[in-house]
Formats: C-alpha cells, sequence, structure tokens
C-alpha cells in the first residue's frame, strides 16, 4: 500500500479522532492543566489573560500572536527554584530565549542553559551573569568556545575528543581553567518521539558509556589537568513523563562516577541529570509537578550513591519546554472554514466529513505537529458558543498539505472566519524553531502582566525579509 507524501498526519480518515479525545459536554470549557495559569473566559466568553481581553490583543498586535502570561512563567521557575532548592536550576534557553525571558528567569534565580553562540549572545546581552550559563552544543566552534572563555561562562558540556582539545588549546593560550562537565551517552531510550530522545548509543550527542568514550574522555581531562572536570552529564530526550528512565540514567552515570574514582582517587563534585520534563498538551498528558520530579530523582540518586559508595553529588537540572510551555498560547485569526468528504455511502458522498478550519499562521509559526506528530488542543477564544461540538483540524496557510496546527479538536459548530482560535502550550520550540517558509514573517511575542501587554519579540515585516535579500 502507497504511503501518503504527507505521513502519519493523514494516516487515520476516521471521523471520532483518536481515542483519548472526549466529545467535550461544554465546548467552551477550558481544560486548566492546559492552559497558562491567568486565562479565564471574560466578557462574552471571549479569553482573558492577566485581566486582558485577547481580542484587545488582536486588536493592538495582530495575528498570529504568541501570547505569554508572565506571572504563570515567574511561578513556574519558583516551583523548579522550590523543589530543587539545594540544586541548580539551569532554564533550558532552546526552548524559547529572548531578552526578556532571560531577565525574568534571572530574577527569579535560575540559572541559563544555551548550546549556540547566537544564544550565548542573548544571554549576555540581557545581563545574565556569565557565571550562571552553562554552554551546551555538540559541535561548538572555535569562536563560540573562545567567546564562551573571554566572557566567562560558568561551565561548557563537552560532547567530543575534537571539542576536548579545542577548549583545551583555547584555555591554555589564556591561561584560564573553565569548568566542564562530560556529556555522557547512557543508552536509555526514553518514551519519546525518536527526533528528541537524546540518550541512545545511535545519536550525535555525547560520549558513549558502553564503547568506553565517556571514561577515557574523562580520564584525559584529568590527566591533562588544564581543564576543571566537575562532573558527568546526562540528558535522555524531551516530553518525558515518568522517572524511570532517569533512575537507569543514574545508574550508569554514577557507576562511571565510581569508575572514574577508582582510576584516578577523584570524586566528581556535580551530576546533572538534564530536563526532557513533560507537559500537558492534551488531556492524554499527566505531567508530574516539580516537587514531585524532585523528590524521585533525589532518591533515585541517593539511593545509587549509597550502592556506589559515592557522596552525594550536587545536583542540576535543566528544564524548558516544563517552564515556558504552558506559559504561552497562539491566538490566530480563522481565515476560511471547510467541510470535506471522507469517503461515500452506498455511491453517495454523504459519508464521514472532515471539518478544516484554516487560520492566518501554521507551520511556520508551530512545526512540531509536522516534524514530531505532536499533538495540541485548542478553543474559540473570541466568543463562547451555544453550538455542538464538532470535530475539526485546525491548520494554517501555508502551500503543504502537512501544514496542519491541531489534528484534532473539538470546536463549535458554528465556528467561522473571523473567530480567533487560542492554541495552548505553544511556549517552547515554537517561535524558537519558526521559519519564513512561503516567505510568511513571524509573528510577535506579547507579554502580558496584571491586564496589561508588552511586545517583548516584535512581528518580522516583509522589510525585514528583503533586507537580507540582497540579489
Amino acid at each position: 500500500m502507497r504511503a501518503h507524501e504527507a505521513g502519519a498526519l493523514h494516516g487515520d480518515i476516521g471521523s471520532r479522532g483518536p481515542a483519548w479525545l472526549r466529545t467535550p459536554v461544554d465546548v467552551n470549557a477550558l481544560v486548566p492543566q492546559l492552559w497558562p495559569r491567568n486565562v479565564t473566559r471574560g466578557a462574552e466568553g471571549a479569553l482573558t489573560v492577566a485581566g486582558l481581553d485577547v481580542r484587545t490583543v488582536a486588536a493592538e498586535f495582530g495575528t498570529p500572536v504568541y501570547v505569554l502570561d508572565e506571572d504563570d512563567l515567574r511561578s513556574r521557575c519558583r516551583d523548579f527554584r522550590a523543589a530543587f532548592a539545594d540544586d541548580d536550576v539551569y532554564y533550558a534557553g532552546k526552548a524559547f530565549l529572548c531578552r526578556a525571558v532571560v531577565r525574568m528567569i534571572a530574577e527569579e534565580g535560575l540559572f541559563l542553559d544555551v548550546c549556540t553562540g547566537g544564544e550565548l549572545a542573548v544571554a549576555l546581552a540581557a545581563g545574565m551573569p556569565p557565571e550562571r550559563i552553562g554552554f551546551h552544543g555538540n559541535n561548538k566552534s572555535l569562536s563560540e568556545l573562545s567567546r564562551a572563555l573571554d566572557a566567562g561562562v560558568g561551565r561548557v558540556i563537552l560532547d567530543s575528543f575534537d571539542e576536548i582539545d579545542r577548549l583545551t588549546a583555547l584555555a591554555r593560550e589564556r591561561g584560564v581553567r573553565p569548568r566542564v562537565l562530560v556529556r555522557v551517552t547512557v543508552g536509555v531510550e526514553a518514551h519519546t518521539h525518536e527526533f528528541i530522545a537524546t540518550a541512545h548509543e545511535d545519536q550525535k550527542f555525547g560520549f558513549s558509556l558502553a564503547g568506553g568514550a565517556a571514561a577515557r574522555a574523562a580520564l584525559r581531562i584529568l590527566d591533562e589537568d588544564v581543564l576543571e572536570l566537575r562532573g558527568l552529564h546526562s540528558h535522555i530526550g524531551s516530553q518525558i513523563f515518568d522517572t524511570d528512565g532517569f533512575e537507569v540514567s543514574a545508574r550508569r552515570v554514577l557507576g562511571l562516577q565510581a569508575q572514574i574514582r577508582d582510576a584516578r582517587g577523584v570524586e566528581l563534585p556535580e551530576l546533572d541529570l538534564g530536563g526532557g520534563f513533560g507537559i500537558a498538551y492534551t488531556t492524554q498528558d499527566d505531567p508530574a509537578a516539580p516537587q514531585e520530579l524532585a523528590k524521585r530523582l533525589h532518591r533515585i540518586v541517593e539511593a545509587e550513591c549509597l550502592v556506589q559508595r559515592l557522596a552525594v553529588p550536587h545536583l542540576s537540572i535543566e528544564p524548558g519546554r516544563a517552564i515556558v510551555g504552558p506559559a504561552v498560547f497562539t491566538l490566530y485569526e480563522v481565515g476560511t472554514v471547510k467541510s470535506v468528504p471522507l469517503g461515500t455511502v452506498n455511491g453517495a458522498v454523504d459519508g464521514p466529513q472532515r471539518c478544516y478550519v484554516s487560520v492566518d499562521g501554521g507551520m511556520s509559526d508551530n512545526i512540531r505537529t509536522a516534524l514530531y506528530d505532536a499533538s495540541y488542543s485548542a478553543t474559540v477564544a473570541s466568543r463562547a458558543s451555544t453550538a455542538q461540538p464538532l470535530l475539526a483540524r485546525v491548520v494554517g496557510k501555508h502551500c503543504e498539505s502537512g501544514d496542519i496546527v491541531v489534528k484534532d479538536e473539538f470546536l463549535p459548530a458554528d465556528v467561522q472566519p473571523g473567530d480567533l482560535v487560542a492554541v495552548p502550550g505553544t511556549g517552547a520550540y515554537c517561535r524558537s524553531m519558526a521559519s519564513n517558509y512561503n516567505h510568511v514573517p513571524r509573528p510577535p511575542v506579547v507579554a502580558v502582566r496584571d491586564g496589561r501587554a508588552r511586545l517583548i519579540v516584535r512581528r518580522e515585516t516583509e522589510a525585514d525579509l528583503l533586507a537580507l535579500d540582497v540579489g
């Protein structure tokens, strides 16, 4: 059977949707765990965020627009800071980074993890203390490493022998002793999409534990005594809902800690278990609270240190999605509504229909549905409705059949052009992975607090696109 060129997104032509999706009793009701904490329905059933009507946001800033509930983001920072009170919490900047967010997480006491020179530039421009920055990445250039050393970043996570050589040479030239961690590939298969699982052996990140590369890397750094090896790092993937993978990862990494101790008499003082903590995109997702995550991870590390006769190392974690993901929703305007027959009954086109709701954004502002087969929720945001729930598919405006924002969601049957539709859970990996596909300018990011909105990333314009076109 020939596969559809758009892949699995079009594989299910049923009209019922996935098994986990339930027909709502009230199509206007919001599922609390999917939305920022300060989102409610206000006048005429329109969504409000921190007391501000989304219709006002759309009128002032246009659509599509990413809307950030600032107090929600700050409260999630505080939740992780309180849960991991004796540890270091690094916000994973790759989820979403701009100067305003850097300042927010710094003010809430978090550290910051960056993985490119561009992310480092944003962090430094925002005034993040460099000693509170960690620098990740599997192919850091000489110029990126030089900038990190000159800025005085707090730690560099090393990913290859070439990188060890580069950083060692640069450190010798400068007469500095940067703190480093060795990223270990532990062979754990996280229960997530293959593109965001990062700890199995056959992928680009880190030093293999099974093949002995991780041990050789750590011992080389100790023997050369130019870089200060602080500990080991493991990251097993993203959108993870249980701690079983972390337990296996910690056991294996701490086993390597013990091996290093036995070989060189050195107990490394730090351990970074990465991030990847999942969030609720739909009702099928049930993420653990930071307090519960902290309890489980500490129990895992303490138990394994007891087995290995190791002192419990100072722990670091790297939540990104879990902080910014739920704090943002994307606001779109509906342009067209179209019902498409999915088959025939007794030779007549009167069988199941799919309702396509086209909005003024799409895969250029949220690639995750097409890239990861991700699932999202949605609601009509500009009004309440008394119409019956209708299973719909929210799609974008791009010239691509896979341009789908929300594969399956119940919207009111009277959804129409001009309605505003909001998609929650879009704070992580949406604006940061946005593109100019079809030469569509990227949307702005608006932060709302105490009933007032402020622009923190402006909308791109056609002039911006043409400015780069020097032909």
